[in-house]
């Protein structure tokens, strides 16, 4: 038998009898419904699904990342070193 061990976590009432209510109606118990969340961690290498930050001044920053990162691929750069990317900041400033 593989040995096991013990994960505990504080949550809110409301927040574990919500989700034991939906493990249940999917025919879980919260033990099988982390087991399965962990696995899927692993075979993603990463959490399995996007978390965002919903600070204004945070996500105003990120879509401007993004917006210039997705310009950057529709003209080619993506792919730039950061000395070239360096050396076009340099070349800009000096206009």
């Amino acid at each position: 038998m593989t040995e096991t061990s013990l994960i505990q976590a504080r949550v809110d009432t409301q927040l574990k009898n919500d989700a034991s209510d939906l493990f249940d109606s999917l025919g879980l118990d919260m033990t099988t419904a982390i087991k399965i969340f962990l696995k899927k961690c692993l075979q993603e290498g990463g959490i399995p699904f996007e978390i965002k930050n919903t600070d204004s001044k945070d996500m105003n920053a990120y879509k401007a990342f993004m917006m210039l990162r997705k310009q950057a691929e529709d003209n080619g750069l993506s792919d730039m070193s950061l000395n070239e990317i360096n050396d076009e900041i340099t070349a800009a400033r000096k206009k």
